[in-house]
């Protein structure tokens, strides 16, 4: 048919349903055969803490002066049955992740990093290293479907267990770590064949339910003769639940992640169409303890997306003891930096999307079992940035709390927010900017 020339064309117009992203990944599907496998968390745009504002304080509230008056950061978590509870000063953690997952330098330096800032780290899947340990003032061992790594003595050395139920990124999935990045170390640690792909469980072997689970805590504080807070982490899918039931399993401290947190490698489709975002999980997750009595007796901890001190001021407000970070943790040892764009070019990726961490070709030196790029990365200095990225969360949200007139920064709540939108005032139970209104809670 021949085109006239005197009819305008319309413009090209490409589908909503078949952007760019989806197209390529139909088109990789139908060349492979097999479903993508990546890193990180979910990407598409979910309603986030930035949906949400905070009422400083004006003259209806009485702001505190920042020089002279104390706001407390402090947090003590496993005070409900451990004898040695955990003492923090600060109210974020480092979330777990693995060493295998990342490398002894990178697991050094969050170690370093934490320690510098009166924190937490946590093992992850894979055991307990003694660069970790040796540079990890408080140290969180993670026991998981897995079981990889787990031994007595590491338990024992630790100071805190916690039983990996879900992670954000696949509640109900299990974890993957490519053959390439099963090095002789790892594979001696974790008990496997060097170089072959592994895939974790997706339950653990040991209980198919809430009352199993309510032995394995009990056996757990025997073995570590009732000193070590018993964490459970739970992807955020069911949080009213998951959370009651882990209460009524023993735990002294319940661990929430919601689908915005990462993970090193799963299928593309778990990350972003399984589990609910981290601001729709807190509030039921609270409503859950405070039904039980046992608000701030077993202590929240959520994860998921966490980005700036706003961040942690407002999951605290909601009702959370504290945070716990991956990602951004990550970020602060210099994964995705712009200075190593040339690198991520050969990649096929670019900095900020660098999310193939289960090659173990990352030129920072974090996501590798590489040794040579392993020693691209320096603990020191790298544990020296998260110690100041952890330092700058904490002083903003310090700095919110101060705002709103509180003396530290577990007296933030929900009275002290409001939501731009309509979907994060249902999520957060918090009013609509402007009005009294809670979708689903004051009316319609």
């Amino acid at each position: 048919m021949e085109t006239r020339p005197d009819i305008p064309r319309t413009v090209p117009r490409k589908a909503a349903s078949f952007d760019d992203y989806a197209t390529s990944e139909i088109r990789r599907a139908a060349a492979t055969g097999l479903y993508d496998i990546r890193g990180g968390g979910a990407k598409r745009k979910v309603p986030n803490f930035d949906d949400i504002l905070f009422l400083g304080a004006s003259i209806s509230r009485y702001p505190l002066e920042g020089y002279r008056e104390r706001c407390g950061t402090d947090v003590v978590l496993g005070s409900r049955f451990a004898k040695k509870p955990i003492e923090l000063k600060i109210p974020v953690t480092i979330a777990g992740m693995s060493f295998g997952s990342l490398s002894a330098q990178a697991k050094e330096a969050l170690g370093r990093g934490a320690s510098i800032a009166g924190t937490s780290t946590t093992t992850g899947d894979g055991g307990m290293t003694p660069e970790e340990r040796g540079h990890s003032d408080i140290l969180v061992y993670q026991y998981l479907p897995s079981r990889y790594g787990m031994n007595p003595d590491d338990l024992r050395k630790a100071d805190a267990i916690e039983i990996v139920v879900g992670q954000g990124a696949k509640p109900g999935g299990g974890g993957m770590l490519l053959g390439q990045k099963i090095s002789e170390r790892v594979a001696e640690m974790r008990t496997l064949p060097q170089g072959i792909d592994q895939r974790s469980a997706c339950r653990h072997p040991d209980w198919t339910g809430p009352d199993d689970m309510e032995i394995k805590i009990q056996e757990l504080r025997e073995i570590t003769d009732w000193e070590k807070p018993i964490y459970v982490k739970v992807g955020a899918s069911r949080p009213y639940y998951d959370t009651a039931l882990a209460v009524k399993s023993g735990a002294d401290v319940v661990v929430l992640d919601g689908m915005q947190g990462g993970t090193a490698a799963t299928q593309e489709v778990f990350i972003e169409h399984v589990g609910i975002p981290t601001l729709a999980a807190i509030p039921p997750a609270v409503k859950a303890l405070q039904d039980l009595g046992m608000h701030r007796k077993v202590q929240l901890v959520v994860s998921g997306g966490i980005r700036s001190g706003a961040d942690v001021a407002k999951a605290l407000a909601l009702g959370a003891d504290a945070v716990s970070i991956g990602t951004a943790a990550l970020i602060a040892l210099g994964d995705n930096a712009p200075e190593l764009e040339a690198e991520y070019a050969k990649l096929g990726t670019t900095a900020g999307a660098y999310d193939d961490w289960h090659e173990g070709q990352d030129p920072a030196g974090i996501t590798t079992q590489d040794p040579e790029l392993a020693k691209r990365l320096d603990p020191v200095k790298a544990g020296r940035r998260l110690a100041n990225y952890l330092a700058v969360l904490t002083l903003e949200a310090q700095t919110i709390a101060r705002a709103c007139g509180k003396s530290h920064v577990h007296n933030l709540e929900p009275e002290d927010l409001v939501a731009l939108t309509v979907e994060a005032a249902a999520m957060a139970r918090v009013p609509l900017a402007g009005t009294s209104w809670i979708p689903g809670v004051t009316g319609y």
